[in-house]
């Protein structure tokens, strides 16, 4: 998330979701004008529950995720926990909130993936379930 932030930081804009639509279909991507950008960002401590929900209680947060294991990517309801998914950062999603002993957490394939787009993963020490306490960051401004 860090090197997406900077390459923000550098006059890159993001396009919005409604300047740029997301279609859970493979093909080309386009070239579309962003209007969203980063003047800073915080990296959240590594491996650490406190923190993490610390930062949540502020604002959504990136975090990487293991995402390529059949428990992450057929996920329907539940927490996930345990060492299903694996510490093998592979994919980007957005930490939104949390519970007693989970995180919310929104995925990037749409709607129609998971509990209406969104998954819990559990809270534990460490790199915490599929490696999400292992790097955070959130923009600042």
């Amino acid at each position: 998330m860090d090197l997406a932030f900077l390459w923000i930081q550098n006059g890159n804009k993001l396009p919005t979701e409604a300047q740029y639509p997301y279609t859970a279909k493979d093909g080309t991507c386009k070239s579309v004008k962003g209007s969203v950008g980063v003047k800073d960002y915080t990296d959240v401590k590594t491996n650490s529950p406190a923190q993490l929900k610390a930062a949540l209680n502020k604002q959504p947060v990136s975090v990487a995720v293991e995402a390529d294991k059949a428990v992450f990517q057929h996920y329907t309801s539940g927490v996930i926990t345990g060492s299903a998914c694996g510490t093998s950062l592979d994919h980007g999603v957005l930490a939104v909130g949390y519970g007693a002993d989970y995180y919310i957490v929104k995925n990037s394939w749409g709607a129609a993936w998971g509990d209406k787009g969104y998954l819990k993963i559990g809270v534990e020490a460490g790199a915490g379930v599929c490696g999400i306490q292992s790097t955070a960051s959130y923009p600042t401004d």
